[in-house]
């Protein structure tokens, strides 16, 4: 469906935020995690046709996206959530929502009254469809966000960091529609919260740097890191600095913490089985490791 080949981007002369990426993204709901600066938003505005990259190929369902004629039929059967979504905040939701679709195309009155009418219940705005943007919650804009991408019923669906500044319970409503869509299209979803994806994807990359430093299912990712996350129990003093601690518990008698890494012989230590983001924290560190010892820096962008 989507097949990244040797990839690369540079902004000036210095700045390279991708390094000779390699991706093939299937059906389904794929995972793009990464921390910020990582380059996974100028990979999503690659593929989604907005940024030509300096060298390399991009293929969506078959297109060259680097030619005009490739970039034109991508965007025909592409929905596209940004990080930063401009709206309109003296129009309501359903205004909103009708324009977009106008510019998109959906020129037949009652294909687009059935669309608005069949995307606003799926997202849950029904019932404020007419209530002015500017008066909707962070999450509610989000679904708004979601609504403009699906319609004209895309083929490929790609969210850049759609849950960041969420309460969790926006955060869960929005996993679940994202997941409930994959049957529908492939849905590509770029975030730096772990579990987002561990919650919705069954394939993931894992991107820093501008390189991609993982690529499989969260049980192969979790597989690394076996034998690598620790409970400290009852310990008096913070943990090793180079230990990364997950979490740390106060007891009665001492705390505990949990942590990534490999802790010294002395260390009074219990292993226990790691989850998606201590597999994360695990993988980063190796790959801070490895470029600590490289001899050229690497810049972050977005």
């Amino acid at each position: 469906m989507i097949t990244v080949s040797r990839l690369t981007k540079t902004y000036g002369k210095k700045v390279r935020a991708l390094r000779g990426v390699d991706l093939e993204i299937g059906l389904g709901m794929f995972g793009l995690v990464g921390p910020n600066g990582a380059g996974k938003t100028t990979l999503m505005r690659i593929l989604a046709g907005l940024l030509r990259p300096t060298s390399g190929k991009v293929s969506v369902f078959g297109n060259d996206v680097t030619t005009g004629r490739g970039k034109k039929a991508v965007k025909e059967v592409l929905g596209y959530l940004p990080q930063e979504l401009g709206l309109y905040p003296d129009l309501s939701a359903l205004e909103f929502l009708e324009y977009v679709a106008l510019l998109k195309g959906v020129t037949d009155k009652v294909e687009r009254t059935k669309q608005l009418d069949e995307i606003l219940e799926l997202v849950g705005l029904t019932q404020d469809a007419k209530r002015r943007l500017q008066t909707y919650s962070g999450g509610m804009k989000r679904r708004v966000g979601i609504a403009q991408a699906l319609l004209g019923k895309p083929q490929l669906l790609i969210v850049d960091e759609p849950t960041s500044g969420l309460d969790p319970e926006e955060r869960v409503r929005l996993r679940n529609l994202l997941a409930e869509m994959s049957a529908r299209c492939t849905v590509l979803l770029s975030t730096h919260i772990v579990e987002d994806v561990s919650q919705s994807c069954n394939d993931l990359a894992v991107i820093n740097l501008g390189q991609v430093i993982f690529r499989g299912s969260p049980g192969d990712l979790i597989a690394q890191a076996r034998g690598h996350v620790w409970n400290l129990v009852n310990s008096t003093e913070r943990p090793d600095a180079s230990l990364t601690v997950v979490s740390t518990m106060q007891a009665q008698d001492g705390v505990t913490y949990r942590v990534v890494g490999i802790p010294a012989k002395e260390t009074t230590a219990n292993p226990v089985e790691p989850n998606l983001e201590d597999s994360y924290i695990w993988l980063m560190q190796q790959s801070r490791s490895i470029a600590s010892n490289s001899m050229s820096p690497i810049s972050r962008v977005n």
